[in-house]
């Protein structure tokens, strides 16, 4: 019975189509975006809105384009649960501007960027990721990838705040009432 509910009401099964769809960027889609897009798929399905909410992650320039996310981003996720092993590079496409409802760039540069290539009728997707975040004061998500472990833990902290706090806006703001299935 619940399984024929949720598939009128449009919350689950194979059919369902996502009702909101996130893209988080960074510059070269190998530490920041990827991890972002990881803990948000985590944070969503934790939230039981798996069905509602899609996520992806691409970087604003094509330098890593096909491999996977730097190993110490991997290695530091795979410490706290999060496995990012299928997940490959890309490059911000035109379409994305269309796709997807919310653009979340990890900093300034990022989003200059974005806002060059974005379509006027489209700006108003593009955030700052860190917008969302509620025990960080940062702007910006700070680019680990020439410091040490340390640092990709200190994105990771950032992330999993932002990415929290980020599936409470969507559930508010574009889900409006909708309760998240019961049976996970």
């Amino acid at each position: 019975m619940r399984a024929l509910l949720r598939s009128v009401l449009g919350l689950g099964g194979a059919d369902a189509q996502p009702r909101v769809k996130v893209l988080f960027v960074c510059m070269g889609n190998l530490c920041r975006s990827p991890t972002a897009e990881t803990v948000f798929r985590h944070k969503v399905r934790e939230a039981g809105l798996g069905p509602l909410v899609h996520c992806a992650s691409a970087g604003t320039h094509d330098f890593h384009v096909g491999s996977l996310p730097d190993g110490r981003a991997r290695a530091v996720a795979q410490k706290r649960g999060y496995d990012m092993s299928k997940l490959r590079g890309r490059h911000v496409a035109d379409e994305d501007f269309e796709r997807y409802d919310l653009i979340l760039s990890m900093d300034r540069q990022n989003m200059e960027s974005l806002e060059k290539r974005c379509p006027s009728e489209h700006r108003d997707k593009l955030r700052m990721l860190m917008e969302f975040s509620r025990r960080n004061t940062l702007a910006e998500v700070p680019d680990p990838y020439y410091g040490s472990v340390k640092g990709f833990e200190i994105v990771l902290d950032m992330l999993e705040d932002a990415c929290e706090s980020l599936v409470e806006y969507i559930r508010e703001r574009h889900l409006g009432d909708t309760e998240a299935p019961t049976d996970r």
